[in-house]
């Protein structure tokens, strides 16, 4: 089982040569808020039954690390509404113990983040990741359908408290919070938070109409340096960002743009489903069955087989498309496949 891995460990290597180090598990595709961008507003949830146990995934995570992956980053959904996540947590950080795991993150939206920041810290969760994209309570209740900001920003603090460093991660969206993305990275800088900036990405239909929400970080940028200066950096957190400095705040700022850079050449990662599939790439549809290997053994050996040999198959990047009148790229939600 998990904690008896007998087969010798050896590097994931993709057909590019690329080490995969960096492995995304999302634990449900369930989220107390529905932001108009990445859900449905009359979202259909999986049914439980679908869904791995916090066994399996332990188990899965934890033959993964024995094949050399050193980062793991537990999302969702909202990862922190999952029942008794905490489990996972606990069974996970005996990785971060033993020195085979370097980290163990999260990325939130922040509503459960006040009630499990002391936990995750005691548990050597370091960073944590907050999906937040504007600072205007009444923006926010309408880009979430339902949520509070105060509630956000007190597990932001919690977190910070615990020791917890908190990258604020927000997705430029058209007419909604562009003329306050220089605000917000103050905002973020002063406290002694990264922040990241992120391109609305085609996955999965939505009532709205994406090239409606679009907003180039090209453009997003060309106007920050009107009031900022920024340098770039040689900065890799095992992402895909890109990083500069801002120098009048001192702080990182980062840039994903699938759209309009793409930044394939050097991924690391792959993607694990709350149901056991593993997608080899965020913007292509082939994945690997992983559940019922899992379900059929008890193997590890078998099962990191299956895991090789779906890697085998990593494309060498994605391609993305916003255009009106075109559906989604990608046809599972965000909250399926794990921002």
């Amino acid at each position: 089982m998990a904690d008896d891995i007998s087969f010798q460990p050896a590097p994931l290597i993709d057909p590019f040569q690329r080490a995969i180090t960096y492995l995304r598990i999302s634990v449900t595709d369930r989220c107390d808020l529905r932001c108009a961008y990445c859900m449905s507003e009359t979202m259909q949830f999986l049914p439980k039954r679908d869904l791995l146990s916090l066994e399996e995934l332990d188990r899965l995570c934890s033959v993964f690390i024995a094949r050399g992956v050193r980062k793991l980053r537990i999302t969702g959904g909202e990862p922190l509404v999952r029942r008794d996540i905490m489990h996972l947590f606990r069974r996970l950080s005996r990785h971060l113990d033993s020195g085979a795991l370097k980290e163990l993150t999260l990325t939130t939206n922040g509503t459960q983040l006040a009630r499990f920041a002391p936990e995750l810290a005691a548990l050597g969760v370091k960073r944590v990741n907050v999906s937040l994209d504007t600072l205007d309570a009444v923006k926010f209740r309408e880009v979430t359908r339902r949520g509070d900001l105060p509630v956000v920003l007190d597990g932001i603090e919690a977190a910070r408290k615990a020791g917890m460093q908190v990258k604020i991660n927000a997705v430029a969206l058209r007419d909604v919070n562009g003329d306050e993305i220089p605000d917000m990275i103050a905002w973020a800088h002063g406290l002694g938070m990264d922040m990241t900036l992120i391109e609305v990405m085609p996955l999965g239909e939505i009532e709205a109409d994406r090239t409606d929400q679009f907003l180039p970080l090209s453009v997003v940028r060309q106007r920050l340096e009107g009031r900022y200066t920024l340098t770039p950096l040689p900065d890799r957190t095992g992402g895909p960002a890109r990083y500069v400095r801002v120098e009048e705040t001192g702080g990182r700022l980062g840039f994903i743009t699938p759209l309009t850079h793409n930044f394939c050449e050097s991924c690391n990662r792959v993607r694990l489903t709350c149901t056991g599939q593993l997608y080899l790439c965020l913007g292509q549809e082939d994945s690997a069955d992983l559940r019922a290997v899992l379900r059929a053994t008890s193997d590890d050996a078998v099962l990191a087989r299956a895991v090789e040999e779906a890697i085998t198959r990593k494309p060498k990047g994605h391609d993305f498309v916003i255009e009106r009148q075109r559906p989604a790229a990608v046809p599972r939600h965000m909250s399926v496949t794990g921002g």
